[in-house]
């Protein structure tokens, strides 16, 4: 059973930087993708990052593009997510997902590729405030 236990949020200033990660366990790490989710207040939650599962292709939502950055230590099975120059719109609580890809139903787009997410974590709150 896929298990994700997410670490790292807390509170930082507008400009400021947070690591996360994600520790995970109960699926085989390099054949699922590995992504980056967030929720706000009222809104869906939100693929923002992910690193596929084919050939390990990295991809960005266009508003973090150039600020986040997410990474994979397939020793530790885990997958990380640096952010910098984080503002009050970063504000939600991130979630980590392990994607399998699909041809159809419930699914999230990384890359061309399509991937269904039927598990979470609790996930880790990141509040930017000054």
């Amino acid at each position: 059973q896929v298990h994700l236990v997410e670490s790292g949020g807390g509170l930082v200033q507008p400009g400021g930087s947070l690591r996360l990660s994600c520790a995970t366990s109960g699926f085989t790490f390099d054949k699922y993708a590995l992504s980056w989710f967030r929720q706000a207040p009222g809104k869906e939650r939100e693929i923002i990052s992910c690193i596929s599962s084919r050939d390990r292709g990295i991809y960005y939502q266009d508003s973090v593009k150039g600020r986040f950055t997410i990474s994979r230590d397939d020793a530790k099975n885990t997958v990380y997510l640096q952010m910098s120059s984080l503002s009050p719109g970063d504000t939600a609580v991130y979630y980590c997902g392990a994607g399998q890809e699909v041809e159809g139903g419930s699914y999230y787009y990384c890359g061309p590729l399509k991937y269904e997410y039927d598990d979470w974590g609790q996930g880790t709150q990141v509040t930017v405030s000054s």
